[in-house]
């Protein structure tokens, strides 16, 4: 009895000294890198930069990729360490990489739209890529709300498009059942526009609380405390951490039409989002598609997601499931060993 109460104590200590490193760790100001895959800045505007990543091997493409994405957080998520880096793995399989690198719209950006976004910003983007490459086309690869943005793009401006590539896109919102969805459908938008002008971080860091608020608010602790000695699985939770409460507001216009056109009225798939004068018409899509989702997305609803393939006219599409949450499909083990490798296959036949 007496030796069980001794090996109790020890344990009890060891956790202790764990708790004590964990807040030590949490209470001073880490320096952590991330987006560290070497590139230039080939063009910078107020509102965004394009990125062009050095080529780490051998370039078996001719068709360069731009990677458009979203205006929720920071893109360096798809460069978030060395070994878990979506951009570097392309590169390392011998493709031609850009970024387009959102940053923070203010108060005067109160009217940016996406009209602006997709018809000014993307497309000069594209055109720069192509002149870069002396490419008629390119491929054009979107995150999240990236991908939504990437298939306005593609439906509008077709002719200079050759792949397009999406991962978790919001499309048929009728079907997303995720905290988010329901969220922006009782959101009353009009009024937070009209009062602040844009989406503050503020509001969405309450949206992120309370999506899964014991395993993103607790139980995460209770894991770093646990893996406190393990250096590789410290740094990987504050890069997360850092990536999670480190967003840009969004632009009033653009939250306007997310929240009202994009999910309340299911605008985008029934074909009748409007930017500026043109209607987006998803069923104009036809060049190849692919198109990845994943079954435990809490962001995005994979029902979301999948209809893209359904309305497209693409011969060539296809959509591919994964086992694996929002960020898992980008940057994570999972990722690296599972969907990256389907994603460069799949590419390499259709961009020479």
């Amino acid at each position: 009895m007496a030796i069980q109460d001794k090996n109790t104590q020890n344990r009890n200590l060891v956790d202790f000294s764990k708790v004590a490193k964990t807040i030590e760790l949490l209470s001073r100001d880490n320096h952590i890198s991330v987006g560290d895959t070497p590139n230039d800045i080939v063009c910078e505007t107020r509102l965004y930069r394009l990125l062009h990543y050095h080529s780490l091997v051998k370039r078996v493409s001719h068709t360069p990729i731009l990677v458009v994405y979203a205006l929720v957080n920071r893109s360096y998520v798809l460069d978030l360490q060395r070994n878990k880096s979506w951009i570097r793995h392309l590169l390392t399989q011998g493709f031609d990489v850009y970024l387009l690198d959102w940053k923070s719209p203010t108060r005067m950006d109160k009217y940016v739209s996406f009209d602006d976004y997709v018809n000014s910003y993307i497309d000069d983007c594209v055109e720069i890529v192509q002149n870069n490459n002396s490419a008629d086309k390119i491929t054009l690869h979107g995150y999240c709300m990236g991908s939504s943005m990437s298939a306005m793009y593609t439906a509008l401006h077709q002719e200079k498009i050759k792949n397009l590539v999406t991962i978790a896109p919001v499309i048929d919102t009728s079907k997303d059942t995720t905290v988010i969805a329901n969220i922006s459908r009782q959101m009353d938008i009009d009024k937070l526009v009209s009062s602040i002008g844009y989406l503050p971080p503020e509001k969405l860091y309450e949206v992120y609380s309370i999506l899964k608020p014991f395993k993103q608010g607790v139980n995460k602790y209770f894991n770093l405390i646990e893996n406190i000695d393990n250096e590789s699985f410290v740094q990987n939770f504050l890069r997360i951490e850092k990536w999670l409460y480190d967003t840009p507001p969004i632009a009033g216009e653009t939250i306007r039409q997310w929240i009202n056109d994009i999910y309340k009225k299911n605008l985008l798939f029934k074909n009748q989002l409007k930017l500026g004068k043109a209607k987006v018409d998803l069923k104009e899509i036809n060049v190849p598609l692919l198109n990845i989702v994943a079954e435990e997305d809490h962001l995005v609803a994979p029902e979301c997601s999948v209809p893209l393939n359904e309305v497209v006219s693409s011969e060539d599409r296809r959509l591919i499931r994964f086992h694996t949450g929002h960020v898992g499909l980008i940057a994570s083990s999972y990722s690296q060993n599972n969907v990256l490798p389907k994603v460069g296959q799949w590419l390499k036949t259709r961009s020479n």
